[in-house]
């Protein structure tokens, strides 16, 4: 994690050598002795700006220090238990983290601005939802930046110091020390948040971590993603959409273009999407940013390799990835029309589907003059073939198509409108732009052919198998196929409780809003099961009983 708040230090006298390395500043390198830290308040969980810490534990290239008051609450045996993690710890950095990502993306400050080539690890109580930090602040002097250590350091959570994925968030914030030092220390800029969070976050991919998908950060991210697919990439606001929509492009990205677009681009003079479009062209990419991530939202809804590689993802953890796009339904017979009005930020995809209709559709889109849309269309036939076409628009943004047989030999059709005007300076909330589609269709009354009549029937039947699944949700994204076990409260670590809240997830905020997958049967759980029992007027009493199963498993098919 990268405060925002940091990352626009003034880079003063970087060129004028006021930057330099001062041997002897650590501090405290005595077990046992304690130092006082200046930390992000916006982190710690008591809002303090200092915290006093205890040196546990040292190794080759690391410091451990622990908050002091939380390091003497401990008993002697927990105390133990947690040395011996921090002794696999220590290995795993010196033999793993340490050697591969300095192998590809560069060197970290070192010996840097404390003159010792040892990186500090200072664990202390955070917020929820937050496992680490890394402040830039720290790599000045108090010069400079009166808060500052002076240290390497790095920033983990109390919570997370038994957890198999400490090695996790020690990678991703040790790529933030990374990216210090290859872009403001060595070229004098400072990284955009989204593509440094980016890279920090694809460290756990880069190191194997991912490869066992369950329970892994890739599995996470995905989850996340499914929820909220069309966050913006450039915007960050440090949601959990936003790391996740982060994560599952840059997977994309690499998989597709290669792991040196993202080396690269680090060491490169320029930021953000211009830092990717430099390093594109140097690795003789024949695609620039714009062109992959219009690919990508195209990917998010084929995700098939059998034609052209770029509308998949490679890494097999992914290959079952597609997301819901909103549905917007045509009556089947007559002329009918509809008009959708939206509003989207750049770097946002927007996933519209069109079924229902018999006839030639006529699709017009339209936003505001000098802003710079791309729109590809995907249109599916009866046998789920699909081709991808693109929208041309004019100086006015506006273009429009016409599909002839829609709803005989076409029976759906997406649109993936995306902003793609700002390339630069991502700061904070990003604005909003609208933009309108209007789907139409001509068509005589039908007669009494019973010809006609069986099609519309086909059709009725065809739409109605989409509106289940799209109310069900992707299935890819539930863990299981079915519930066959009676599942009631106080069940806790439990596969099927976890399968059952993914399930309740897909019904709506309406059902289950919480949206919190534990494995745990606790009260939002039991809620959520009375509520869905409720909507479809099964016996309210929380319990997921033959019934209740029986009503799951039919809309699992």
């Amino acid at each position: 994690m990268f405060p925002k708040k940091i990352k626009k230090i003034i880079l003063i006298a970087m060129t004028s050598g006021l930057i330099f390395s001062f041997a002897g500043l650590v501090g405290a390198t005595t077990i046992g002795e304690s130092f006082n830290f200046n930390v992000d308040q916006n982190f710690d969980l008591g809002s303090r700006s200092q915290v006093i810490s205890t040196l546990v534990k040292t190794s080759n290239n690391l410091y451990f220090y622990v908050d002091k008051n939380w390091w003497d609450g401990q008993v002697e045996v927990k105390k133990t238990e947690i040395l011996a993690n921090f002794d696999a710890l220590s290995i795993e950095f010196s033999n793993k983290i340490y050697p591969t990502l300095t192998s590809v993306f560069g060197s970290e400050w070192n010996p840097g601005v404390d003159g010792d080539s040892k990186i500090i690890l200072l664990f202390h109580p955070m917020i929820e939802g937050s496992a680490g930090y890394f402040r830039s602040t720290d790599e000045y002097l108090k010069l400079q930046t009166p808060d500052s250590n002076e240290k390497e350091m790095l920033y983990l959570s109390v919570s997370n110091i038994d957890s198999p994925q400490l090695k996790v968030f020690l990678a991703h914030e040790f790529m933030h020390l990374i990216t210090f030092n290859q872009k403001d220390r060595m070229n004098g800029v400072s990284e955009e948040v989204w593509l440094n969070e980016a890279r920090a976050d694809y460290a756990s991919t880069i190191l194997g971590y991912d490869t066992v998908y369950e329970g892994s950060n890739l599995q996470k991210r995905m989850k996340d993603f499914l929820s909220n697919p069309s966050d913006s990439l450039t915007e960050w606001q440090e949601k959990k959409s936003d790391y996740a929509v982060a994560s599952v492009f840059m997977h994309y990205l690499v998989d597709n273009y290669s792991i040196k677009i993202l080396s690269d681009s680090l060491k490169s003079k320029l930021v953000g999407i211009a830092s990717l479009n430099e390093s594109l062209l140097k690795n003789n990419s024949q695609e620039d940013f714009d062109k992959i991530f219009t690919n990508w939202t195209i990917a998010n809804i084929i995700n098939s390799c059998s034609g052209n590689t770029k509308y998949c993802y490679l890494n097999q953890n992914l290959k079952n990835l597609k997301i819901s796009p909103v549905l917007n339904f045509l009556p089947l017979a007559g002329n009918s029309s509809l008009s959708v009005t939206n509003v989207t930020k750049n770097w946002s995809a927007n996933w519209q589907k069109i079924i229902g209709g018999n006839g030639n559709l006529l699709l017009e889109f339209s936003s505001l003059a000098g802003l710079d849309f791309s729109v590809p269309y995907i249109i599916f036939d009866k046998d789920n073939n699909f081709s991808v076409n693109f929208l041309k628009l004019d100086a006015k943004q506006k273009g429009q198509i016409t599909i002839k047989d829609f709803g005989t030999k076409y029976s759906s059709l997406v649109i993936i409108p995306s902003l793609q005007t700002k390339i630069a300076k991502f700061d904070g909330m990003e604005l909003t732009y609208p933009y309108t589609f209007k789907v139409s269709i001509s068509q005589k009354l039908p007669t009494e052919d019973p010809l006609i009549i069986e099609n519309l029937l086909a059709q009725i039947e065809s739409l109605k198998k989409q509106i289940l699944a799209i109310k069900t949700g992707n299935k890819n994204s539930i863990s299981c196929s079915s519930i066959n076990n009676n599942l009631y409260f106080g069940l806790s670590d439990n596969n099927l409780v976890t399968c059952l809240q993914e399930f309740l997830i897909l019904q709506g905020d309406n059902i289950y809003p919480e949206k919190m997958v534990t494995g745990n049967f606790g009260n939002l759980t039991k809620l959520a099961v009375v509520r869905f029992q409720t909507k479809y007027k099964i016996p309210s009493t929380g319990f997921v009983g033959t019934l209740t199963r029986a009503k799951i498993n039919e809309l699992f098919k």
